[in-house]
């Protein structure tokens, strides 16, 4: 992606999304799902898995009757570095967990 006056270049590396990816995909599937079925807007979701990231925010594929369904979440807000994933992957849980009347687990 090249950078315009009104679009910064990303600050993701492809490495740095497949870091991001496979944390996801091995440590926090249940969580991915919980955004999916909640922000995503696909509460019939049985699987989630992440798929990629960028700045403005997260995609993932979500399985709906056996389906993959590809969708993307935006972030709060236009992330810049990557300390920032973290914590705004950790506050759409959150957000997920609140909307769905999920307990969420204790912080880490």
């Amino acid at each position: 992606m090249s950078a315009t006056p009104d679009r910064p270049v990303d600050p993701f590396t492809p490495e740095v999304v497949a870091q991001v990816a496979h944390h996801m995909n091995d440590d926090h599937a249940a969580d991915s799902l919980l955004i999916c079925r909640s922000l995503g807007g696909v509460p019939q979701a049985s699987a989630a898995r992440m798929t990629g990231l960028d700045a403005d925010g997260i995609e993932f594929a979500a399985t709906v009757d056996e389906v993959e369904v590809p969708l993307r979440v935006p972030f709060a807000y236009r992330l810049t570095e990557r300390a920032q994933v973290r914590r705004e992957v950790v506050r759409m849980y959150q957000q997920a967990c609140a909307q769905l009347g999920v307990t969420p687990r204790p912080p880490e």
